[in-house]
């Protein structure tokens, strides 16, 4: 959708194409107006007790785990940081093929508040670059919440012998946990043609994170593959391998249900 191949620091021109795409989908779309208007106040505050707390374990885990670090964990420790990325886009993209596929936005508790964002941000792609930082990623400080207590619960519990054999294993899981924490974060950059900061552009182009280009093939409807959104590395392998149509033909035979039914009633959508 958008124009030349995106240098590090450098913003692609807008092409008709994507000119176009904006003005069938986007903010002023039917079924967009109705989706954001669905983001209560009391979804708004648990976003905010999560980020609060998320970050606030974050921190003291991260002390602890460099207060135990030696450089004989070295070559672990780096293994288990590309074991945690490449798990955390998996995750990733299974969490986001499930939303995306499955469930419907009148489902109790979680339709309105997990299912609602998916639904949404078909249609109106950029609408998560206009959320703030706790829209983002509240619901991700909400899954990594449980790990992190349970991580922070060892460092309090445990003798410094048994902490320092687990730290390799602590450090993977802690990689994953901070991918994780940061993937609709990488995901709102990948969406984000203005004003990032240069840092991050170097990390989308070279690939350790969600590049821009990479995800645009997931939003040619009917929004059926490369649903991985955390590096991205997994998407070129599990589309190889037909992973989610073979998921959804399993899940359809066994139940019935069609594939992003609900998706696209929303985008069918006209007033």
């Amino acid at each position: 959708m958008a124009g030349a191949e995106d240098g590090p620091g450098q913003q692609p021109e807008v092409d008709e194409d994507e000119a176009a795409y904006c003005r069938r989908w986007g903010a002023q779309h039917a079924g967009a107006r109705e989706l954001a208007a669905l983001y209560s106040p009391g979804k708004r505050f648990q976003e905010w007790c999560c980020v609060v707390l998320c970050f606030s374990l974050i921190a003291h885990n991260t002390v602890h785990l460099l207060l135990l670090a030696h450089w004989e964990h070295t070559p672990l420790v780096m293994l288990g940081v590309v074991a945690g990325a490449l798990i955390a886009d998996f995750l990733s993209g299974l969490v986001h093929w499930g939303a995306d596929t499955w469930g419907s936005v009148e489902l109790p508790i979680v339709g309105k508040a997990f299912i609602r964002p998916f639904r949404e941000h078909h249609i109106d792609p950029t609408a998560i670059t206009r959320h703030d930082f706790i829209e983002t990623n509240g619901d991700n400080c909400l899954v990594t919440l449980l790990p992190l207590l349970n991580m922070a619960y060892k460092f309090r519990t445990q003798s410094p012998e048994v902490l320092e054999q687990l730290y390799p294993w602590e450090c993977f899981v802690f990689c994953l946990i901070i991918f994780g924490t940061f993937t609709n974060q990488i995901h709102k950059w990948s969406h984000t043609y203005f004003g990032l900061p240069r840092w991050v552009v170097l990390l989308q182009d070279w690939h350790v994170i969600l590049p821009r280009k990479h995800h645009r093939i997931h939003h040619v409807s009917p929004h059926e593959t490369y649903f991985c959104i955390t590096t991205g590395w997994l998407n070129y392998p599990l589309e190889k391998m037909g992973f989610w149509r073979r998921l959804e033909d399993i899940i359809q035979g066994l139940t019935g249900e069609k594939p992003r039914a609900d998706d696209m009633k929303w985008a069918q959508k006209i007033k």
